[in-house]
């Protein structure tokens, strides 16, 4: 077989370039540290090869020189070195000369074509899913292609893992809890919202959480979920999305910009801006043009679609916080479903598989039901939950916000606003007390007023 077949049923592969990424590893353990950031055992089409690459890494992790008597004795160890190929063609390997090009070039070269067979697989699968399907489950079939393609198409093969018992995940559960309650340790290890006390309470947003922010109209959901992406993208530099429903980018972009340089939104909006405004505005600018925050304000057609989106957003750019902003302005799809109860419900599923799919926190902002108002302290309740009780089944979080001045202008609770952790999954519910600062078009912790 030639080093390199496109022919008919051949899948893509390059021997050639595969040789010379074992090779460079062979002879340099320099190489190990510039390949393992582009490739792992999948991505090599001779099965051989896939071993001889393991076995490098496994001698390199223990400060052994990689090279092939090592690498041999790691084989044998293992009883893999004659389907490796064996020490005859480790030292062939390693002694014959090196083709053109860095041995990251080849393990770029590599790596594509591994997506092109994986991409080859997942073709014939959507393939199948199509001839077996119908215009019933249109929309199953659309999130399974999308799947099957984002899963062929990853280049960062890091995050697909092999089947874990639960001995192989406690070791790191124990370090992590170690670290959580040590007065030298990092802390909890979730994204962290900003609010003192809401971290404190929930140790951040974690991977694969469905986090909902849910008020009545004007109690400032956006708002919040604006205060948890500029904690994340401008205090732990973390690339994060906010999807709008309502909102343009540009008044998106005007709150962050109000809440970030303490200038009221109304001067900004009004052209009433001073010179004080302007100073301060040219002081956050910098650190606010470098924050890794992307603001989509597409409409979209079908849930199917923002999906897709945030799939290329989290392969292409590392996204690691979503937010959308608000479930009852997104339409389910493209299937016709009985009542908006149902579309509720569907997307509150979907955006949870979404989390665990992607292994990102994601925030889903929804209006609450007149319930608030028909009572006398107008404090939300979890049933206030509009259109779906899916949604507060499916949340690992939920967030309800109060505030007493929005009903009653002369209360002695004036700008206080009440963050009510009315649902959490891995902890106790609290009532968390933050500044609301309207004008600035933030929420704040009580201590920075």
């Amino acid at each position: 077989m030639a080093d390199d077949e496109s022919g008919t049923g051949i899948p893509p592969h390059d021997l050639a370039a595969e040789k010379a990424v074992l090779r460079a590893m062979l002879r340099s353990p320099a190489a190990i540290a510039d390949v393992i950031d582009v490739l792992t055992e999948h991505d090599f089409y001779r099965p051989a090869h896939a071993l001889i690459f393991t076995a490098a890494l496994t001698v390199y992790a223990r400060d052994e020189d990689p090279d092939p008597v090592n690498v041999g004795a790691e084989l044998a160890k293992q009883d893999q070195l004659a389907d490796a190929g064996g020490n005859v063609y480790l030292h062939s390997l390693a002694s014959e000369p090196a083709p053109p090009g860095s041995w990251t070039a080849n393990a770029e070269r590599v790596q594509a074509m591994a997506v092109l067979r994986r991409t080859k697989v997942a073709a014939a699968h959507i393939d199948n899913l199509v001839a077996d399907g119908s215009a019933d489950n249109l929309d199953r079939i659309i999130d399974a292609a999308q799947a099957e393609i984002y899963a062929a198409t990853l280049r960062d093969r890091s995050r697909i893992l092999p089947d874990r018992i639960l001995a192989d995940v406690l070791e790191g559960a124990l370090d992590e809890i170690e670290a959580i309650g040590s007065p030298n340790g990092s802390g909890p290890t979730g994204i962290k919202t900003g609010f003192t006390d809401l971290d404190a309470l929930t140790g951040g947003l974690y991977p694969g959480q469905l986090i909902v922010i849910a008020g009545r109209s004007g109690m400032g959901t956006t708002t919040l979920a604006m205060d948890f992406l500029r904690s994340a993208v401008l205090k732990q530099g973390l690339p994060a999305a906010l999807f709008s429903m309502q909102m343009r980018s540009l008044e998106l972009t005007m709150r962050l910009l109000s809440a970030e340089a303490r200038v009221a939104l109304h001067h900004m909006r009004t052209g009433t801006m001073t010179d004080v405004d302007w100073t301060r505005l040219g002081r956050r600018m910098p650190d606010i043009a470098a924050a890794p925050l992307f603001l989509q304000d597409d409409d979209y057609n079908s849930f199917s679609d923002l999906r897709a989106h945030v799939r290329r957003l989290h392969a292409r750019r590392g996204v690691r916080l979503v937010a959308v902003d608000d479930l009852q302005h997104l339409p389910y799809g493209t299937r016709r479903l009985g009542s908006r109860y149902e579309e509720v419900s569907e997307i509150a599923r979907d955006l949870k598989r979404m989390a665990k799919e992607l292994q990102i926190p994601v925030i889903a902002v929804s209006t609450l039901n007149r319930g608030p108002e028909q009572r006398p302290d107008k404090r939300p309740l979890l049933s206030d939950l509009r259109d779906s009780g899916a949604l507060e089944d499916n949340a690992d979080l939920v967030i309800l916000i109060h505030r007493e001045d929005a009903y009653h202008r002369d209360t002695p609770r004036a700008g206080e606003a009440d963050l009510i952790v009315a649902k959490h999954r891995e902890g106790p519910t609290a009532t968390i007390i933050t500044a609301f600062q309207g004008h600035y078009s933030r929420f704040v912790d009580m201590a920075q007023t």
